[in-house]
């Protein structure tokens, strides 16, 4: 299937029930919990006019958030329905994230992976990306993520 650019009227409820249908494996696995619990219908549909949101299928079974920073195209909340995994939608998404950032004159990509999640770390690290910093969420004394990034 070939992913397609958010556009106002989404069923941006909808959306937001996938994304937490895919990152519902990492509840007990990671602290702090995701930042996703935060989400509502009103921000995602906020980042798709402020940032970028790309969705494959109808309904939609994965997407990606794209947020510009000064020096590098930011990756989130990238998700994929659990029906629908290793069919090569994250790649696909990953692959116009790279698009994006070329067109935007972006020199990188740039996300951040939770420190327990390592089998994401080495999905990252097989797409390119290296990680680049260990961070703490406020209140913790240790690295909770990691950030990885991408040169283009």
């Amino acid at each position: 299937m070939t992913p397609r650019r958010a556009t106002h009227d989404e069923d941006w409820p909808a959306l937001l029930a996938l994304i937490r249908q895919a990152f519902a494996g990492m509840e007990g696995r990671i602290d702090p919990p995701s930042s996703m619990h935060r989400l509502t219908p009103e921000g995602i549909a906020r980042q798709a006019v402020e940032g970028e949101i790309w969705l494959i299928g109808a309904p939609v079974l994965a997407c990606v958030f794209l947020t510009p920073k000064p020096d590098a195209l930011y990756v989130g909340k990238l998700a994929v329905s659990p029906l629908a995994q290793r069919q090569g939608h994250a790649r696909a998404l990953m692959a116009v994230a790279e698009e994006r950032a070329r067109a935007l004159g972006f020199p990188a990509l740039e996300l951040q992976v939770r420190v327990e999640l390592v089998e994401n770390h080495a999905t990252f690290a097989a797409l390119g990306f290296r990680q680049t910093a260990a961070t703490a969420h406020d209140g913790y004394d240790r690295p909770t993520s990691l950030t990885f990034r991408k040169p283009l």
